[in-house]
């Protein structure tokens, strides 16, 4: 296996996905009468970055990748587009496999990852903070299992890409939530389930998720948005709060809504364009993957078209933000 793969665009409005161990998926269905064995690259990193790419943002992944699973994702990846960076352990990259048949998800098996040594994580630091340097956006993903990567790695990779001019975007939660906060991001996403879980928010009510949207910013983010399912997400931008409201659809598979949100997100900050425009394409983005069968993908002509629809209301004063001439035209740029 590459100890390093592909070529770092050069440019400066690519996006640097870390995503320290993805998994291989195997998935089991049977549509017809035939069986068939689908092996695709997972993890949220992986979804993430599948999404910005269909944005038209190109991606660099920087992941730790080893044995014969490793070699299989590296391989994988590559042919869905994305630029991986890795570095080599000895360790074999997890996986799992699940069986669909009759229109149910059973995992069949499941091969953890164990967590990073010493050595690996410094290596892949020091992969993950050069190419970020060279990114326009960091996004920072969450291992599949947190103690893969201590919470520490995620603190100096916010503070120190932060630091430098990189617009670090994290799609975190619990110690790891905690410890990039620290790091002074640009922009925090992180679901209403998982702040409540983690004791941030006293329930998901919105008074007392509003409570954890200003929490999150004196602990350190710039924005905050809060996803919450099939309600409208919670956003503070700066020092405004909205509703994020989205047309309703019906769902195919609700799984990664919010990585989509995520990847949104970052693909137009990579653009450099306006938070507003950004809130708009992630809430697009997530809406419409939920009606898609496979993780993180989308058209952008549908997803451009779905932001014109996305409503971002502000909370407490009852009058809507509307869209100006000028956040479409960006928003339509950002999405071709």
């Amino acid at each position: 296996m590459r100890a390093l793969a592909g070529n770092t665009p050069d440019m400066a409005d690519h996006v640097m996905v870390f995503a320290p161990a993805p998994q291989l998926t195997v998935t089991i269905e049977q549509p017809g009468d035939a069986v068939e064995i689908h092996l695709h690259p997972g993890g949220q990193g992986i979804w993430q970055a599948r999404m910005i790419t269909s944005l038209g943002v190109p991606v660099v992944l920087c992941a730790s990748l080893g044995g014969e699973t490793g070699r299989v994702l590296d391989t994988l990846i590559a042919a869905e587009g994305i630029d991986l960076h890795a570095t080599t352990r000895a360790a074999a990259s997890g996986g799992y496999v699940h069986d669909r048949r009759g229109g149910t998800r059973a995992e069949v098996a499941e091969a953890p990852e164990p967590p990073l040594g010493r050595h690996d994580l410094d290596e892949l630091y020091n992969l993950a903070l050069a190419e970020g340097l060279r990114a326009a956006v960091a996004v920072l993903s969450r291992p599949t299992d947190p103690t893969i990567v201590p919470p520490d790695v995620y603190r100096r990779l916010s503070t120190d890409l932060g630091r430098n001019g990189v617009k670090v975007v994290a799609d975190l939660s619990g110690d790891h939530l905690s410890a990039v906060l620290e790091g002074g991001p640009c922009f925090v996403k992180v679901s209403h389930d998982e702040l409540t879980a983690d004791g941030r928010a006293a329930s998901d009510s919105v008074p007392d998720l509003i409570e954890a949207l200003h929490r999150m910013q004196a602990e350190g983010a710039g924005s905050v948005l809060i996803s919450r399912a099939d309600q409208p997400a919670l956003a503070l931008l700066e020092s405004e709060i909205f509703e994020v409201e989205i047309p309703q659809l019906e769902a195919a598979d609700p799984r990664g809504a919010g990585d989509s949100m995520t990847a949104g997100v970052a693909a137009v900050l990579a653009r450099d364009g306006d938070l507003l425009t950004a809130v708009r394409t992630g809430a697009a983005a997530g809406a419409l993957n939920v009606t898609r069968h496979g993780l993180g993908t989308g058209r952008p002509d549908a997803i451009a078209g779905m932001a014109e629809r996305v409503n971002l209301k502000e909370v407490g004063r009852g009058r809507q933000r509307r869209t100006t001439p000028d956040e479409l035209a960006t928003r339509v740029r950002t999405a071709q």
